[in-house]
């Protein structure tokens, strides 16, 4: 299958390159693919398409700091870094830019040398092993001279941080939010759950995996990169409860997708607790096992993100949704608005 069939043409001023005031103010586009029918909405009224008894799924990681800005100490080279995920200790897998002025035992220091890293390995596509040195706590450092990893495609300052963090988000660890989380408020989701809509979470910490663009010309070539994820026996179980009860499950973002496929695949259909590293790619021809409906955002062309939600909708109608959308002026990707399909495809 050719990635260019998820292509799609999107002005660039469409591209949100900053968050709204109001969260639940976002625009919402409603999709059921079996009746071939949207719908258009604001994200608050996302209520009014849950039902009692259904479980919403939410991922609730915490976006780190994670860009750091500093200088090799041998030249004083400017040298950027992204931290990806935690290997061990204090050693990381990170995103180095620009990646061929480190090596081996290169050293950087970060903040007048308060924080330091050396090169244990040379990874491909730009990727170190980093291990940090430092005097007191990593994460109270990271705090002090990370920044907010944004994605490359906003080129607006982010005033508020907290932005760019759902309203629930727990458990750090993340280098980019679950942004179709990023559309709820408190008060929403206190209004979901007097409905009697059940809340579940897990905890993917989303890594290079999960943004990285496909390079490759046939999407079966295509290597997704592993991310933790966590789910609890709390949630396990409310999932099977939900499932034995005949209500709906619906996944908030495909990082909560990803997460609950893996687990139902690894344990043939059903929800267990669990934690481990997922490197999941889903595109047409996937079979789902875990959710009945999924809120998203829109995506990237030709991404591993539009092809998970093809294979939940259906590539022809999920792009003429992408269509729709341009034409009535969305605002796309990480602080755009968002879509909920209300059921998979039924597959003939």
């Amino acid at each position: 299958m050719d990635v260019s069939s998820f292509d799609y043409e999107l002005p660039e001023e469409l591209i949100a390159q900053t968050p709204l005031k109001d969260r639940a103010a976002s625009r919402l586009m409603v999709l059921n693919p079996n009746e071939q029918s949207l719908q258009h909405h604001h994200f608050s009224d996302i209520i009014d398409y849950l039902n009692p008894g259904d479980c919403l799924v939410l991922n609730d990681t915490r976006v780190l700091p994670a860009r750091l800005i500093g200088q090799k100490e041998e030249t004083g080279a400017h040298i950027e870094i992204l931290l990806l995920k935690q290997v061990e200790g204090d050693t990381w897998e990170c995103l180095v830019k620009p990646a061929k002025r480190v090596h081996l035992d290169v050293a950087i220091s970060f903040g007048d040398g308060k924080l330091k890293a050396v090169c244990t390995k040379e990874l491909d596509e730009g990727r170190r092993l980093m291990t940090f040195s430092y005097e007191g706590v990593f994460y109270e450092i990271l705090d002090e001279l990370g920044k907010m990893p944004l994605p490359p495609y906003i080129r607006e300052t982010l005033e508020d941080s907290e932005r760019y963090q759902t309203v629930y988000a727990k458990h750090r660890g993340s280098a980019a939010a679950p942004t179709a989380g990023l559309h709820f408020t408190e008060e929403l989701l206190e209004k979901i759950k007097e409905k009697g809509v059940n809340i579940a979470y897990i905890t993917l910490h989303v890594g290079l995996g999960t943004f990285r663009p496909v390079k490759v010309d046939h999407i079966e070539e295509h290597k997704m990169h592993a991310e933790f994820y966590q789910m609890s026996e709390e949630t396990a179980n409310l999932l099977k409860q939900t499932r034995a009860s005949g209500y709906r499950i619906i996944a908030v973002g495909t990082t909560v997708i990803r997460t609950l496929e893996t687990i139902t695949a690894k344990f043939d259909g059903t929800f267990q607790t669990d934690s481990g590293w997922t490197d999941i790619f889903i595109y047409p021809g996937y079979t789902y096992l875990a959710i009945d409906g999924m809120i998203t955002n829109f995506h990237l062309p030709k991404s591993t993100l539009v092809m998970l939600v093809s294979a939940f909708a259906g590539r022809d109608f999920v792009l003429h949704a992408y269509q729709v959308a341009v034409k009535e002026r969305y605002r796309f990707f990480s602080f755009g608005d968002a879509m909920f399909i209300t059921e998979g495809i039924r597959k003939v």
